[in-house]
C-alpha cells in the first residue's frame, strides 16, 4: 500500500458520525443512510484486513447510497488509488473535495490521494506533465498542521518532482521533510539520491551515509554503493553493493550495479554470479546478456558465452559492438569462420570503426587469408593512425610472409606509438638480424632487454648478432645470461607448482604435506613471495608461531624489495 492510505484513516474513523448527522440542511433519509453507513463500516473492516477489492465494492455502494456525503466519495477514491485505478479515482476524489468544501472543509488526505492518482495516471500515460498532482500535494500541505503528515506529503511531492527530473525543487521538498522529521531515514535517503543526480556527490554520499546509519537496509546500501561508483570510488562501493545484493528483499538494480562494478574493476569472475541473476530475472535485458557473455569470455568460458551473445543479438541485432564481442568469443574458440562472420556484420553496421577493421584483419590472418588481412589492417591504420596494434600485427604478418623490409617499416611505426612494447623491440631486432642490419638489430635488442630483463630470448638473439660481428666474448656473455634466465624461469615454474599444491593440501587439512610443498617451492626459488607467505600460514596452523613469524617477515621483506 502507498503511504497516503494512513492519512485517510482519520477521515474513515469519523465516518459514522458524519453518516449519523447526514448532509447539512437536508432531511435525513434514514434507511439509505443506514445502509450507506453499514456499507462504509464493512468497507473499512475489509480495508483493515487488506482486502482492497472487496472494500472497493462496499465503498462504491456507500457512495451510491449517500451521493451527497464527501466522506463516502473520499473513501471510495482512496481505495481506487490504492488499487492503482487512477482514472476512476480522480472523479470520486474531486467530488469529495467539492462536497467537503460545503460540509466544513475537506480532509487534507483527500488532496493527497488525488495527487497520487494524478501522478499515477500521468505515469500510465507516459507523460511528464504532473502539474495537477503537484498542485494537489501543495493544497494538502496547506491544510495540514502536524509535522509527521506534512513530512509524508513533502516526501511524496519530492518523489514526484524527482520523477520529473526537477532536481532543485525535489531537493527543497526533501530538505523540508528532514526539517519536519530529522530523525527519520527516508528524507536523508531521498535527498542523497537527488544530490547525486545534481552531481553534488560529496553531499549526496554524506546524506546516504546518514540514512544508512539511521535505518540499515538494502535500499540505503544500494543507493550509497551507486553514489560511490558515480564518484569513481568503486573499491569503496563494492561492500555496500554486496550488502544490497544479499539483502531481502533485494533492491531492483542492485545485482546489475554490483556486476558492472566488479567487471569495471577487472574482477570478471566475481561479476558472473550477479550477471546470471539479472538475466534470469530479466531474460530480455540485452546489456546484461552482453556483459555476462563478456565476463565468461574473459574468464576462458567462451563456449558458454556464445549462448548469451545469441540471446542478446535477438534483442538488439543492429548493435555492432555486440557482433564484435561475439566475434571475440568465436576467436577464443578458434572458430575463425564465425569470428569473420560477426566482424563483417559489425563492420557493415559501423564501417568507420578502426577497431572493427583491426579485428577483422586479425581474424583473416588467423584464417590465412593474408591479402584480406593486409587490406583490413591498413584500413584500420588509415582510420586511426594512433592505434599501435594494426601496424604491429602487420609487421608480424609481413615477417611471416617473408616481406622483411615492409615488416621493419610497420614494426617501427608500431613502436613509435607504443615504445614500451618489449616484445615488439625483440621481434624488430630479429627481423633486422635477418636483413643483416646488425647495428640496428643490436640497438633494438638492447631496448627489448631493458624492457624484458627476465626474458632469455633477446639475449640469445643479440648473441647471434654479436657472433656474426666477430664479438665472440660478448656473445658468450649474452648466452650465459640467457642460460641463467632460463634456469630462473624453470625454478619459478617449479616454485609456483609446489605453492599451488601446498594450497590444495591446506584446503584438505593436510598441514604437514602443505609445509613440505611450500618448503620445496622456496628451495626452488627463495625469492617467491607467495611461498613464504603460505608457509607462514601452514606453520601457524601447526602451532610453530616463531617460525611462522619469521616466514611472514621474509615475505614482507621480499615484497618491499620488489617495490
Amino acid at each position: 500500500m502507498r503511504r497516503a492510505i494512513c492519512l485517510t484513516m482519520s477521515l474513515i474513523l469519523s465516518a459514522s458520525a458524519v453518516f449519523a448527522a447526514g448532509p447539512a440542511g437536508k432531511k435525513q433519509e434514514t434507511k439509505a443512510l443506514k445502509s450507506a453507513d453499514a456499507a462504509f463500516q464493512a468497507g473499512y473492516a475489509l480495508l483493515e484486513a487488506g482486502k482492497l477489492g472487496e472494500a472497493k465494492v462496499q465503498f462504491a455502494k456507500a457512495a451510491k447510497l449517500a451521493p451527497e456525503l464527501a466522506v463516502a466519495h473520499a473513501a471510495y477514491g482512496a481505495v481506487l488509488t490504492q488499487l492503482d485505478e487512477p482514472k476512476e479515482a480522480i472523479p470520486e476524489l474531486e467530488k469529495a473535495i467539492a462536497l467537503g468544501a460545503k460540509q466544513g472543509g475537506a480532509d487534507p488526505s483527500v488532496a493527497v490521494n488525488l495527487a497520487l492518482s494524478h501522478e499515477a495516471l500521468g505515469k500510465q500515460l507516459a507523460t511528464k506533465d504532473q502539474a495537477e498532482a503537484r498542485r494537489q500535494y501543495e493544497a494538502a500541505l496547506a491544510g495540514m498542521s502536524d509535522a509527521a503528515s506534512q513530512a509524508r506529503v513533502q516526501d511524496e511531492l519530492g518523489s514526484l518532482l524527482g520523477y520529473q527530473k526537477m532536481w532543485p525543487e525535489a531537493e527543497a521538498a526533501f530538505r523540508a521533510e528532514i526539517g519536519l522529521t530529522p530523525e527519520e531515514a527516508g528524507g536523508h535517503l531521498h535527498l542523497g539520491i537527488v544530490l547525486v543526480e545534481e552531481k553534488h556527490l560529496d553531499d549526496g554520499i554524506s546524506e546516504l551515509e546518514t540514512a544508512l546509519a539511521k535505518a540499515p537496509g538494502g535500499m540505503a546500501e544500494f543507493q550509497l554503493g551507486h553514489a560511490l561508483t558515480v564518484a569513481g570510488r568503486d573499491e569503496e562501493a563494492v561492500p555496500h553493493l554486496e550488502a544490497a545484493y544479499q539483502a531481502t528483499p533485494q533492491p531492483r538494480g542492485a545485482a546489475l550495479e554490483l556486476a558492472m562494478t566488479e567487471q569495471r574493476m577487472g574482477r570478471e569472475e566475481e561479476s558472473i554470479a550477479p550477471f546470471r541473476q539479472v538475466v534470469e530475472l530479466e531474460p530480455h535485458n540485452a546489456m546484461a546478456l552482453t556483459n555476462l557473455g563478456l565476463a565468461l569470455t574473459e574468464t576462458g568460458k567462451a563456449k558458454e558465452a556464445l549462448q548469451f551473445f545469441d540471446r542478446a543479438l535477438k534483442e538488439d541485432p543492429q548493435d555492432p559492438v555486440l557482433h564484435e564481442d561475439y566475434g571475440v568469443a568465436c576467436l577464443q574458440q578458434s572458430d575463425f569462420d564465425g569470428a569473420i562472420r560477426e566482424f563483417e556484420q559489425a563492420q557493415h553496421l559501423d564501417p568507420t570503426s578502426s577497431q572493427l577493421h583491426y579485428d577483422l584483419g586479425l581474424a583473416y590472418k588467423l584464417k590465412d587469408r593474408m591479402d584480406d588481412a593486409v587490406r583490413e589492417l591498413l584500413k584500420a591504420s588509415e582510420l586511426d593512425p594512433t592505434l599501435p596494434d594494426p601496424p604491429y600485427t602487420l609487421g608480424i604478418l609481413y615477417m611471416q610472409t617473408g616481406k622483411l623490409d615492409l615488416a621493419v617499416d610497420q614494426l617501427r611505426a608500431a613502436l613509435v606509438l607504443r615504445p614500451t612494447n618489449g616484445d615488439g623491440w625483440a621481434i624488430l631486432g630479429s627481423v633486422l638480424k635477418q636483413l643483416d642490419r646488425r647495428d640496428e638489430a643490436i640497438e633494438a635488442l638492447r631496448k627489448a632487454i631493458a624492457l624484458l630483463p627476465a626474458q632469455p630470448g633477446p639475449h640469445l638473439t643479440i648473441a647471434g648478432v654479436l657472433s656474426e660481428q666477430g664479438k665472440h666474448d660478448e656473445a658468450v656473455a649474452e648466452r650465459k645470461i640467457a642460460a641463467n634466465l632460463s634456469r630462473t624461469a624453470v625454478n619459478r615454474q617449479r616454485a609456483s607448482f609446489n605453492t599451488n599444491a601446498g594450497n590444495q593440501a591446506l584446503l584438505r587439512g593436510a598441514i604437514s604435506e602443505a609445509v613440505g610443498r611450500f618448503q620445496d617451492a622456496i628451495a626452488a626459488d627463495p625469492t617467491f613471495v607467495d611461498a613464504h607467505r603460505q608457509l607462514a600460514v601452514a606453520l601457524a596452523r601447526e602451532g610453530r608461531t616463531d617460525e611462522a613469524a619469521a616466514e611472514q617477515a621474509k615475505a614482507a621483506q621480499l615484497e618491499a624489495e620488489k617495490k
